[in-house]
């Protein structure tokens, strides 16, 4: 009887023995696991921060971007209202041709019919070139300078 009590009670030695044995190694497989997911947390905080970094970074840009964006839109609506000006002018300076021409013309005219009545009459076809050298000799109109900053 103590011999089976004796042999029944090693068995149940041995066999909490294989229960703890199975514990420990659970807790080691758990350890090592813990260890790996503490190594990945770190690597991953690691890349989180260097995206965040990266992601400053490309709002830094964008802002830059922005600002030169709005820049030449203000230079060039300043660009396109000269321009506008400028045209304004010209349109104002051809009217101011068409209109010397006219009187270039009908002062011409006068002259011819002057000079018909006179005797010495010339024709019409001379005076053209008179016209030119009076345009080209008269006092020229200084061109409009503008110093825009950019």
């Amino acid at each position: 009887k103590e011999h089976r009590s004796l042999l029944l009670k090693m068995k149940e030695g041995e066999a909490e023995l294989v229960r703890l044995r199975s514990v420990e190694g659970d807790k080691l497989a758990q350890q090592d696991r813990s260890a790996q997911l503490e190594k990945e947390v770190a690597m991953l905080r690691e890349k989180i921060h260097h995206l965040d970094d990266m992601l400053k970074s490309q709002q830094r840009k964008v802002r830059q971007m922005i600002e030169q964006l709005q820049n030449s839109k203000a230079v060039i609506q300043a660009k396109d209202a000269m321009i506008q000006e400028l045209k304004e002018r010209v349109a104002y300076l051809e009217a101011e041709n068409l209109e010397m021409h006219d009187r270039i013309e009908h002062l011409i005219e006068q002259q011819v019919s002057r000079g018909a009545l006179s005797s010495r009459a010339r024709s019409k076809s001379e005076y053209p070139s008179v016209s030119c050298s009076k345009r080209l000799s008269g006092p020229k109109p200084l061109p409009l300078i503008r110093v825009v900053e950019t």
